[in-house]
Parts: C-alpha cells; structure tokens; sequence
C-alpha cells in the first residue's frame, strides 16, 4: 500500500511541475554543454526492501547536446537508504548509501519529453565508514522524463547488481540546470 501511495504522490508531484513549467520547443542544443542538479526521492526494490523504507539523494548531471534531440551524459551523485527498525527491538538496521558514477543518452522524443539511459559503476557507503567493506555495484538506470531548458522532472529505476546483493531504487528526479 505504501508502494502504491508513493507512487501517486510521484505522479501527482511530477503533473503539478510539468503543468507550471513554460515549454519551449528545444531543450538541448547540439554543441552546448548543461549541468543540472537536484533532489532524488525513491523507494527501495530488491534485497535491500527488508532494511529500508525509502531513500533520499541527490544527482549532478553534465549533458552535451549532440543534436537538438539528442544529448550524452554524465552523472554523480549518492543515495541514502534511511534504515528500518529492527522487528522487536527499538534499534535500526544499519544505515547505508549509494555513489554511482554514470554515462548514458538522452532522446527526445517530442518537444520536451524523453527516455534516458544510464549506465555505470556504484559504490556502497556504510555506516562504519566511508567504503569500509562497501561493494562496487554494476548500476544500470532507465527514466522518463520532461525537460525545459532549465528544469527536468523525471522517472527512473536503477538497477545495482553484483557482489552478494541486488537492489534497485523506483523514484522521482528533479533537476536545475546551473548552466
């Protein structure tokens, strides 16, 4: 039921900030470089659905515009699972977070609206320490968005996979572009 709230909220979040945003015809320019940045919101799939209930993170995104429909990316950022209470007890899993580093394409389809893909390596960051004993992850992330020259709202799924774990995130991506 959670799952199915959440996702409502993501959709009625995204209608309400795509209909309050001016359109406009072109949203890369071919030769131009863009980076945005902006807030990540998900919810936790896979192996790591039992420890966390939902995650917070933030992406930075180099964009250069091959065409005018076309661009390649380049992202960073991290992700935060906030960790679940032990059932029974008063204490909490262990808190951990995701670093990916990806590169990917992005296609406009018509004015505005796209599908994007990325993919890459991710890096766990646990709560004992900055990569103590963390796992490289292969991180793959599918998304659907909208985009005008300087907001970008979109749907995605990122997939991490490998070494003993396998996890995913189904969230909403907010993004301003600082040039």
């Amino acid at each position: 039921m959670n799952k199915l709230k959440f996702i409502a909220g993501a959709f009625a979040v995204s209608a309400l900030l795509l209909s309050s945003l001016k359109s406009n015809a072109q949203t890369t320019e071919a030769g131009k470089f863009q980076f945005a940045i902006g807030p990540n919101i998900s919810i936790p799939t896979g192996d790591v659905k039992p420890f966390s209930g939902f995650s917070l993170g933030g992406t930075g995104r180099l964009q250069y515009g091959v065409t005018n429909n076309f661009a390649v990316t380049l992202s960073t950022g991290g992700d935060h699972f906030f960790a679940k209470k032990v059932p029974g007890t008063d204490r909490r899993y262990s808190s951990y977070g995701l670093i990916p580093v990806k590169a990917g394409v992005k296609f406009f389809v018509v004015p505005n609206v796209y599908i994007a893909g990325e993919a890459g390596a991710g890096w766990e960051v646990l709560e004992k320490g900055f990569f103590s004993n963390g796992q490289r992850k292969f991180v793959v992330e599918p998304a659907v968005g909208y985009a005008t020259r300087r907001w970008d709202v979109s749907l995605r799924y990122e997939s991490a996979t490998g070494e003993h774990y396998n996890y995913g995130l189904f969230g909403l991506r907010l993004g301003y572009a600082i040039f």
